[in-house]
This record gives C-alpha cells, structure tokens and sequence, in this order.
C-alpha cells in the first residue's frame, strides 16, 4: 500500500471516530449566544438545503448526487467554525475533550 494511501485513510479515520465530538461541539457553538446569529442561520440553511427536496444535482443520480449535498455541509461547517470566536471555539472544545476523557 502506497504511503500517501495509508495517511488518507487514516485521516479518515481520525475524523470518523471524532465525529460524535465534532456534533458535540457543533451543537454547543450553536447554542452560545456569543456566536453570531447570521453563522447560525448559515448552518440552519444548510442543513435545511439537506433535508428539503430540491437539490442542484439530483439525487437520482447514484453517488453523484449525494455529493453536493456532502461539499455543501462540509463548507457550511467550516465557514461556521470561522465565524465563531476563536476563544469560544477553543473553550467548547476544551469542554468536549474534557467530557471525552473522563
């Protein structure tokens, strides 16, 4: 297996098993009222653009129409994460690790 093969999945792997503390941590930030409303609204709006029937490429499409779906949350949540406070951010995340240690 090619060296840059065996990084990639592990990087995916990190990101799996981390995923439940990236919901935690999302979850907290949306709930703080030191984040900005309008980054809140932003998140809400893609997850809603998830959730309602109309897509830029059609889901029947298989695999492919999932995709824009996936790049349209994945950017939702970092341009989220940008928009919140660094040293709100790093408490919430500092309160997850925490839980998760524990």
């Amino acid at each position: 297996m090619a060296e840059g093969t065996w990084t990639s999945r592990t990087r995916v792997l990190d990101v799996v098993t981390h995923l439940p503390d990236f919901v935690r941590l999302y979850w907290r930030l949306f709930r703080d009222g030191r984040v900005p409303l309008w980054a809140k609204a932003m998140l809400v709006g893609a997850l809603a653009y998830v959730v309602l029937p109309f897509d830029l490429i059609p889901d029947v499409i298989p695999g492919i129409g999932e995709i824009d779906d996936l790049v349209i949350v994945l950017a939702a949540g970092r341009w989220f994460l940008a928009a919140c406070p660094p040293h709100v951010v790093r408490e919430h995340a500092r309160a997850v690790d925490g839980r998760r240690r524990a």
